[in-house]
């Protein structure tokens, strides 16, 4: 059995984790955390797999946050003034096709791999247009998956149009 020197194995688990952590940052995503893996030799179904549940996990502690901290800092004129631009960007972005088709609004809106969607606007949509946590968590949950089958088929068409 061929295995890994022990100093590629650190760098595997290193960009494992770096793909993880861009997919719970909401400055990348699973968008972010699929073609920074697989540029980086990390095989292409662990790189699908790890990034997809890391930014699945964004929606129980967005909800977490919402729920208890972000009723906390609203106390602050600073935060408040800045969470009510965001919600206001999100229901203008977001809202009338959410209200209008609800599940699958929310399923489309964190489906489509562009910035501005995902999980994170989507964990803020359906707070505050108070959907059932279930239904909002599965929305999620679905719609994350085939932005990671999209951004992960893309990824691979690429890798394989540079070879």
């Amino acid at each position: 059995m061929l295995t890994l020197p022990a100093c590629k194995k650190k760098i595997l688990i290193k960009d494992i984790i770096i793909a993880a952590l861009w997919s719970i940052s909401p400055f990348g995503e699973a968008k972010v955390g699929i073609p920074y893996g697989m540029l980086n030799g990390v095989n292409i179904y662990l790189v699908f797999l790890v990034c997809f549940i890391a930014n699945v996990l964004v929606f129980p502690l967005m909800m977490f946050f919402l729920e208890k901290v972000n009723t906390y800092l609203l106390r602050w004129k600073f935060y408040k003034k800045a969470a009510i631009y965001v919600a206001r960007k999100a229901k203008v972005g977001s809202g009338e096709k959410i209200k209008k088709y609800g599940f699958l609004g929310l399923m489309f809106f964190v489906m489509i791999p562009v910035p501005g969607t995902g999980v994170y606007a989507g964990s803020i949509a359906a707070y505050l247009f108070k959907i059932e946590k279930k239904k909002a968590f599965l929305a999620n949950v679905v719609g994350i998956f085939f932005s990671s089958v999209i951004v992960w088929v893309m990824t691979l068409l690429t890798l394989k149009g540079m070879n």
